[in-house]
């Protein structure tokens, strides 16, 4: 098969698992859902999973799209995900969480956060709902700073800076991160309102700032450790996250 035959193939069956959604800058393009069985805690669970980018442009014309992709070098930047479980469009009672990167957390099972535990009880949370979004974030590493500049943090860190001085010391604010792009895909993908998995009340405004119903939040608290305990207490203290002891139990429509 020549090279124009197998891209027209290949752009007949991707066409109908892409979806464009428009922003002020150009799109997001959305491509899934794909089968995904997952290994969560010893145990196979199938998720539907998709990925997006965004772009400059705003086009229907894939082809154009995908043409560009191929000396764009992807593999150096990072782009953003979701794991669907169970009937997430239509179910009445959908659980969520927005999860940032974490490479030491997520890949290494460092103990000097909570990111792993977080990742995976969010996945498990949602399956035992029967139904959820998971949203796995790029760019938010270190709470926006990148793995280079979090790896200069931690320094600091092992110096006597929490981790809210580290950033502020190396030129950065407390927390970059921007919700905005996961928002719009979350609206593509479920117009109901959703209950938000978090401990962090700035996920909380910016669902009710883009104009989502949040039913409800709900804490994830745990996987404390010797080593991460000072990390822990610093975001309640200094970075607002609502405190394990008035969440426990709770599951209000903050």
């Amino acid at each position: 098969m020549t090279q124009a035959n197998l891209e027209t193939a290949a752009l007949n069956v991707l066409k109908d698992k892409i979806q464009t959604i428009p922003t002020d800058e150009g799109a997001i393009y959305l491509v899934g859902p794909i089968r995904l069985p997952v290994n969560l805690y010893g145990e196979t669970v199938v998720f539907q999973w998709y990925c997006w980018l965004n772009q400059c442009e705003l086009t229907d014309d894939y082809q154009e799209i995908i043409d560009k992709l191929s000396s764009a070098n992807l593999a150096e930047y990072q782009q953003s995900s979701v794991l669907v479980y169970g009937d997430f469009e239509n179910s009445e009672e959908a659980l969520i969480r927005f999860h940032s990167i974490c490479h030491t957390g997520d890949i290494f099972g460092s103990q000097r956060c909570d990111c792993g535990f977080q990742l995976k009880q969010s996945m498990q949370n949602i399956v035992d709902h029967g139904n959820g979004a998971l949203f796995y974030l790029a760019n938010h590493e270190g709470r926006g700073i990148g793995l280079f500049s979090k790896a200069m943090a931690y320094v600091l860190q092992e110096n006597g800076y929490d981790t809210v001085e580290a950033n502020i010391a190396l030129g950065f604010v407390d927390d970059a991160r921007n919700y905005d792009d996961a928002i719009r895909v979350l609206k593509t993908l479920r117009s109901k309102p959703v209950t938000l998995m978090t401990n962090n009340p700035k996920k909380v405004e910016a669902l009710k700032e883009a104009g989502m119903v949040l039913s409800h939040r709900v804490p994830l608290w745990g996987g404390e450790t010797e080593f991460n305990e000072q990390y822990l207490q610093t975001k309640v203290n200094r970075s607002g996250h609502i405190g394990k002891e008035k969440a426990e139990g709770a599951c209000s429509n903050d």
